[in-house]
């Protein structure tokens, strides 16, 4: 009973030291005491701009920005998944669709474990002494497949199903019921629990299922299989290496053929679907230091803010597993960190002199929808960026009476309409070639001349389309958007409880609540700086952060906690306006309010790490302390 009531205290304190946090914050916003700054504030109220200094990297800046990226590597990749799985394969066919295993003598087979691979199925399983008569494999009072193969199994240990009793067997047939299917390795245990050695098992034409035996775990685990969409997008990885058309075509190919990258360094193994994933989390830390420190000049600010991304709990988790979000998010940030330099420029730059950013930002923008099409939504944000850009930039030049702007305005249009339509367009095109070439054409045979290739991309838009406008399903683990912004319901990747003994693994993609509960209220106030204070910089983080947000409002579908991703970026940015201001304003030991936050963030990244990473723990820790929502959070 006494734990029961942690999970009440520790929310509620998080949530009163946050309220108290952003009390703090509204009173550092106030005009001083003492002061005649209230009637500054009224008089020379400032004129709205982006137009601002752009605090360049400095050589005190590469020890935080190194330690914060390097400590979070090490975090993000310890325990990211094997590096060894079955790599070989055997190939059930409609001319051999069955193979037969010959033990060396009979044995009282306990259970078997095998991997599955590509396409889905299911096989007979059957048991035989003499090799003359033999008994089918059911489960208990049924009469479905002793060894499936389903789409949400693919590339995963398992366990078949077998009778309880066996007689001594010597021989065992497997027949696919439908091909082709791919199986990996098979492991046979005895009634004592053993692995029969490889030495004992003969496997005429089907020497593949056990050529690895060394590898063969001792359970499943979310450390040799896939998990949770993997099951699609590092399967589609895995097709596109071996050309063969691509099963999940829901979204663009270019994110999956990231994950290939992985794949080919390190194999078909869960490390290496996921390298690619947590490399881009990575990466995603000194981008948004150096945009922190352009924005707001401080080291400090830049260190805490990037270190409250690092502490993110969904940062953290959906980087590790082998979905596309990752990928969508990492080229948000950029095109964003781009624009924002492009903006901010000084209006009598030169036209060429301010290509670079512009340029940049239109590429990322190209690359990331075809990755995932979240990044569409990140373009209007960009567009509206943009506008209010030109249409400050034109006002600057009338107000100054300055030439040119007309000449001016014509060349930036028409540099944009390359850089953000165009090549956007050939970058989403050209990432289709391997899909393409799964349909038997090549690109030295005229594949990007052939219409046919446009009209295998049309085609797919379309199916897109169609799918997420029109899908229709329920799932134990679905929100709403309202959900996400007060962190209620986490979706639960993995769970399991086999090790006993009131142990437990498990993880789930939900929000820091620091990051989530703070970043929402920082949302909040950036509303109040854009009204009151004219502030550039809080426009430009509200409207990334309501682009991203607004569409999930409308939309009728199934829809996930993780679509908030996008979103989570714009929170730590809105936090760290907010922690600039207090470092700013504060007097004394009250800037301590700034490293208070962030250590808190730290804190709870820390006690939640067994949640987020798969780490066994007691049950009672997970239930009676971490499951602040209950039944909400559900590891």
């Amino acid at each position: 009973m006494y734990y029961s009531y942690l999970t009440i205290v520790f929310p509620v304190v998080t949530a009163f030291c946050l309220l108290m946090f952003f009390w703090y914050y509204r009173k550092a916003s106030l005009p001083l005491k003492g002061t005649t700054e209230w009637i500054d504030r009224i008089v020379n109220r400032p004129r709205f701009t982006f137009t601002c200094r752009r605090h360049p990297m400095a050589r005190k800046d590469i020890l935080p920005v190194t330690v914060i990226t390097v400590v979070y590597a090490a975090v993000a990749f310890v325990g990211l998944g094997d590096f060894t799985n079955p790599q070989s394969f055997h190939r059930f066919t409609s001319d051999e669709n069955a193979v037969v295993i010959t033990l060396d003598e009979p044995t009282d087979v306990g259970r078997l474990m095998y991997y599955t691979g590509l396409w889905i199925g299911s096989y007979t399983l059957e048991f035989s002494e003499d090799g003359t008569s033999w008994q089918e494999q059911y489960p208990a009072g049924d009469h479905e497949s002793a060894m499936n193969q389903p789409h949400s199994d693919l590339f995963k240990w398992l366990y078949a199903d077998l009778n309880q009793d066996n007689s001594p067997t010597k021989y065992i047939r497997i027949t696919a019921a439908a091909t082709p299917l791919e199986l990996g390795e098979l492991a046979i245990y005895d009634n004592a629990g053993n692995i029969l050695p490889a030495s004992r098992i003969s496997c005429d034409g089907a020497k593949e299922l056990f050529d690895e035996q060394s590898i063969v775990p001792k359970a499943p685990s979310y450390m040799n299989s896939m998990y949770f969409d993997e099951i699609y997008h590092g399967r589609t990885a895995y097709e596109y290496i071996h050309t063969i058309a691509p099963y999940e075509t829901t979204h663009p190919p270019l994110g999956k053929l990231i994950i290939t990258i992985g794949i080919d360094l390190f194999g078909m193994v869960p490390f290496g679907w996921r390298f690619m994933g947590t490399l881009f989390g990575v990466a995603m830390l000194p981008i948004l230091y150096v945009f922190l420190k352009n924005m707001f000049g401080k080291t400090v600010i830049a260190a805490c803010g990037t270190t409250l991304f690092a502490a993110e709990f969904m940062h953290y988790v959906q980087t590790r597993i082998a979905t596309i979000d990752t990928y969508g998010v990492f080229f948000i940030l950029l095109s964003y960190f781009f624009m924002y330099r492009y903006i901010t420029q000084d209006p009598e730059l030169p036209f060429k002199k301010t290509l670079p950013p512009l340029i940049l930002s239109g590429l990322f923008f190209g690359i990331g929808c075809a990755s995932k099409w979240i990044v569409i939504y990140a373009g209007a944000g960009l567009l509206a960026l943009y506008v209010i850009h030109l249409v400050l930039h034109a006002g600057y030049y009338k107000r100054n009476e300055l030439p040119g702007h007309s000449r001016f305005l014509v060349k930036t249009l028409l540099t944009s309409f390359l850089f953000y339509v165009l090549i956007p367009v050939i970058i989403y095109c050209l990432s289709y070639i391997q899909n393409g070439r799964a349909a038997g054409m090549t690109v030295s045979g005229g594949m990007l001349w052939d219409p046919k290739y446009y009209n295998l991309i049309w085609e797919n838009q379309k199916f897109m389309f169609h799918y997420h406008a029109t899908l229709v399903a329920t799932h134990a683990y679905s929100s709403t958007w309202w959900q996400w912004i007060v962190d209620a319901r986490p979706i639960l990747y993995y769970r399991d409880t086999s090790m006993g003994e009131g142990l437990k693994s498990s993880f789930a993609s939900f929000g820091n609540p620091i990051v989530w509960w703070g970043g929402f209220l920082a949302v909040i106030a950036m509303v109040f700086r854009v009204v009151k204070h004219r502030d550039g910089k809080a426009l430009f983080i509200l409207i990334g952060y309501f682009v991203q947000l607004a569409p999930w409002i409308l939309i009728t579908r199934v829809v996930f906690i993780y679509h908030y991703f996008p979103c989570v970026l714009f929170m730590v940015f809105a936090l760290a306006h907010v922690l600039n201001t207090i470092w700013e304003r504060a007097q004394g030991r009250y800037k301590l309010a700034v490293y208070g936050f962030t250590g808190a963030a730290v804190f709870l990244f820390i006690a939640f790490y067994p949640v987020l990473s798969g780490a066994t723990v007691p049950e009672n820790y997970t239930q009676y302390i971490l499951r602040w929502v209950p039944p909400m959070w559900p590891f």
